[in-house]
């Protein structure tokens, strides 16, 4: 019994869905505790100082701030290492494949900033928050996807990994350049000379991990006390990782296998949990609409539909890229739902915007509120467009299958039933051809040997 559930727990922590179930539920259980009587609790935990001194070298920071500038740090280590490895090795190794992301993760970018910016144009007060819809969750985002399986085509799932990490690799560019305080040259100087370490150690392809983690440790603390963001510290240490060492091996790949889980069920929670909790008492209509929150949930809500289609379908029609094989406009827009969930990256990028703990509260709303609007709106349009009907088995004794469906008629245009199928409004103002694949059959799925009805698409 022990054992069958062990094999359970193992099976589901390997879905993609479950790293952002753990997030979600820690960032559920933060609400909660911050509606109790287990608030002032859950407020002095986080303002418990942690402090480090050895003679008159002082680190002396919160818990608050050691999960973001210290525990953080191994997530955008992470992601730098798969910024890399998809670079080298990967949706992103070629001009031809990165195109249509990185067109498509500029739009989702711009657009929400825009919207932001329009919103908050007479709250000078709250302009420095204008990053904060333009990030996108790649737990959150593909935890929606996998949670509807087969039917989410595995090309969908490919695209929407490469726009979040190009939104990534956005959002640090945006940290190093627009939320950097004073600057200190000394402790720079010193992490360069870091730096230039470990690239000594790339260009020799050494395979331990050791050094990397000793002169790694050296740097986040030269930049944490630099004035630049510590956190970027992970994505230059990651960087420097090879792909492939002198003996053959992959430090990289094996480091982000190692990592991966750590970081998916520990380090995004515990940030989720501390960053997430937010009084709900006395909160109505007004404050919602208040600029902040109103600006961050339209620009992930409605600025990311727009940037992230927008910005592909233009790219598609003006011959700079073309839609992956077997994918339809429909579900690109289901994607671009989808990449509104801001959560984990949105309220880090506000916890750099703000200090005022009122607008913290008012980040915090509007990025809940937009990220959970935009994962149920991806959900239930993907779940519609991409539903497929089921030929039932034949019995043992029936006749022989049928010919194999052509190709020709694969590609068929989506049922006329289609809007039946969709929340009222959905399908509005949508292009002619937006549901044809651009080209290859629309209906293929790997690991999914259900029969495809023509047209059910």
């Amino acid at each position: 019994m022990i054992k069958r559930v062990q094999l359970m727990f193992e099976d589901f922590v390997k879905t993609e869905s479950a790293g952002g179930i753990f997030l979600f539920a820690a960032a559920v259980l933060a609400i909660v505790v911050a509606n109790t009587g287990l608030a002032p609790y859950y407020d002095g935990l986080w303002e418990t100082h942690v402090q480090f001194r050895i003679g008159s070298f002082d680190l002396d920071k919160s818990l608050h701030h050691w999960v973001n500038d210290g525990l953080m740090v191994l997530f955008f280590f992470v992601v730098g290492l798969e910024v890399k490895r998809e670079i080298l090795d990967g949706a992103l190794s070629s001009v031809e494949q990165a195109a249509l992301p990185v067109i498509a993760a500029i739009g989702g970018m711009i657009a929400p900033a825009i919207l932001f910016v329009l919103i908050n144009i007479a709250s000078p007060e709250n302009l420095n928050g204008w990053a904060i819809p333009a990030a996108t969750d790649i737990a959150f985002a593909l935890g929606v996807m996998a949670l509807l399986g087969s039917r989410v085509a595995p090309a969908l799932k490919v695209l929407l990994l490469a726009i979040a990490i190009i939104d990534d690799i956005g959002a640090i560019a945006i940290i190093a350049v627009f939320y950097t305080a004073d600057l200190n040259t000394t402790a720079l100087i010193l992490a360069a000379v870091g730096i230039a370490v470990l690239v000594v150690l790339n260009l020799r392809r050494t395979t331990s991990i050791t050094p990397y983690a000793i002169v790694g440790a050296f740097v986040w603390l030269c930049i944490l006390k630099s004035g630049v963001h510590a956190t970027l510290a992970g994505v230059m240490v990651a960087f420097a990782i090879p792909l492939t060492g002198r003996d053959g091996s992959s430090p990289l790949k094996h480091l982000e296998h190692v990592l991966h889980p750590w970081v998916a069920f520990a380090v995004m929670p515990i940030f989720a949990f501390a960053n997430a909790g937010i009084d709900l008492a006395g909160l109505g209509l007004g404050d919602l609409l208040a600029p902040l929150p109103l600006g961050i949930a339209v620009g992930l809500i409605v600025g990311k539909q727009l940037g992230v289609f927008g910005f592909a379908y233009g790219g598609v029609r003006l011959g700079i890229t073309r839609l992956p094989d077997g994918l339809s406009w429909r579900e690109v827009y289901g994607l671009a739902c989808t990449a509104g969930i801001g959560f984990t990256m949105s309220l880090f990028i506000g916890t750099l915007a703000f200090t005022d703990p009122e607008q913290m509260d008012a980040v915090k709303l509007g990025v809940l509120l937009g990220s959970l609007v935009s994962g149920v709106l991806g959900a239930v349009f993907l779940s519609a467009v991409s539903r497929r009907a089921v030929v039932p088995a034949a019995p043992a004794n029936a006749a022989p299958a049928a010919e194999p469906i052509p190709a020709q008629a694969k590609t068929a245009p989506p049922s006329e039933d289609f809007e039946e199928r969709l929340p009222g409004g959905f399908a509005e103002g949508l292009p002619e051809d937006f549901g044809a694949p651009e080209e290859g059959p629309a209906a293929e799925r790997d690991g999914d040997e259900d029969t495809v009805v023509p047209g059910d698409r």
